[in-house]
């Protein structure tokens, strides 16, 4: 299963190396969307608004969403799942593997993310900081969450719209415990009760993707 999933992992990074996506389309727009929040915000409160964490956050969904779309548009390739099938390849190796990619993707645009917030939304840069390993964790919950509602809504004609619809609900108790997690580590609170939450998410999505993973893609 391990091996299956760094084999998986890899490809999809590869792929997303060669085609640039990431670097030219997705995060440019997840920047335009920050800097959009940013204008909506005005000059008279970036910086004195509590918006920052949840506008981070909104931002990172919207970014979320094209990025599992993407994740599964992969999948979707001519001859792409009729090879998997042939190969045999462990369901919850390929979960994994698809989780750990698009994390990775949403770790370096969150990355980014954050530095914009800190730029375009004043947000503490100490604060930031801090709230950094909760951002971590909280983005692969959301990649887990993502790599298994997208292979729920993959193949169908709608996928595109049917996947927020699906989504959303699972990724709001995420965004919520993110959003106070960085809102608590800017103004000092503490951490401990929503990181239970975001770790209680992550464990369970890749729990139920493992189990899940191989029914859903067929």
């Amino acid at each position: 299963m391990i091996r299956t999933a760094w084999l998986v992992a890899a490809k999809d990074l590869r792929i997303e190396m060669r085609s640039r996506v990431l670097l030219w389309q997705v995060v440019p727009f997840g920047v335009i969307a920050l800097l959009l929040c940013g204008l909506a915000l005005g000059p008279a409160h970036a910086g004195r608004s509590s918006a920052g964490p949840g506008l981070y956050y909104l931002v990172t969904l919207l970014v979320t969403l094209l990025m599992v779309n993407r994740s599964q548009a992969v999948e979707r390739s001519p001859g792409t799942k009729s090879s998997v099938a042939t190969l045999g390849l462990d369901p919850a190796g390929v979960f994994l593997g698809k989780s750990l990619a698009l994390a990775i993707e949403l770790w370096v645009t969150g990355l980014v993310l954050l530095a914009g917030a800190v730029l375009v939304l004043h947000t503490a840069l100490h604060g930031a900081i801090v709230a950094l390993p909760s951002i971590v964790v909280t983005l692969g919950a959301l990649a887990a969450a993502g790599t298994l509602y997208g292979a729920l809504t993959a193949g169908g004609e709608t996928t595109a719209t049917l996947l927020p619809v699906l989504c959303l609900p699972a990724f709001a108790p995420l965004l919520i415990a993110g959003e106070r997690s960085f809102y608590d580590a800017l103004h000092g609170g503490s951490l401990l009760g929503w990181w239970v939450i975001v770790v209680v998410a992550l464990v369970s999505y890749l729990a139920m993707g493992i189990l899940l993973y191989g029914v859903l893609e067929d």
